[in-house]
């Protein structure tokens, strides 16, 4: 299956200047970038630049970026699950995920999330695949943002919901470890009923509980 990528970008306003939300970014484009001291959410700083630049060099993989001048100051990639991930079980070729989204906490006041996200799924060929994205509350910035495990999962509902993703009931164990973990996803225009079939497949394998 081929993955055609097409580059969108969208200017905003912060404080006194602009910033740019983009992509998909090829990685010799990201290689060039800063990325900000507080996008740690995941890994350091060093070696989360490293697994992005991963990401964008595969074939599927793509990376959308809000940029502050020269730095990086949030993205959001997406990429075929993890071999290891029941996911990636079926062999669909197109079911993507948006593996992950992190914004410095600077640069959430203005909506930047949900803005990354409509750009992200503005590329018509998005329509061709099921994005999926797995919410673990562990993975949540509760210190940083003042808020309790709820009120995190709903923002990130509503900024997923901008993107299209939205809630799917799954029996996966470490999804169904806390209630505050969630499935979402976004079925593309053009998925055919039977992919929607394997997909309902993969997110029920316990026969007693589909």
């Amino acid at each position: 299956m081929e993955h055609p990528k097409t580059y969108a970008s969208l200017e905003i306003p912060y404080q006194e200047r602009t910033i740019f939300l983009e992509g998909p970014v090829p990685s010799d484009r990201l290689e060039g970038y800063e990325f900000h001291e507080d996008l740690t959410s995941f890994r350091p700083v060093k070696e989360q630049k490293e697994a992005i630049l991963e990401i964008a060099d595969l074939p599927e993989g793509r990376i959308n970026i809000i940029r502050d001048g020269n730095m990086v100051v949030g993205y959001v990639t997406f990429h075929y699950p993890d071999p290891l991930e029941r996911w990636s079980e079926g062999g669909l070729e197109n079911l993507i995920e948006l593996g992950a989204i992190e914004i410095a906490p600077d640069y959430r006041r203005i909506g930047a999330g949900k803005k990354i996200l409509a750009l992200s799924t503005q590329d018509p060929f998005m329509e061709n695949y099921i994005v999926i994205t797995t919410e673990y509350y562990w993975h949540w910035d509760l210190k940083g943002s003042g808020l309790d495990v709820w009120e995190y999962r709903k923002m990130m509902e509503k900024m997923m919901n901008a993107g299209g993703l939205y809630w799917f009931a799954t029996d996966d164990p470490e999804i169904s470890s806390h209630p505050a973990n969630c499935l979402m996803a976004r079925i593309g225009k053009h998925i055919k009923p039977e992919t929607i079939q394997e997909f309902d497949q993969l997110r029920f394998q316990n026969r007693f509980m589909y």
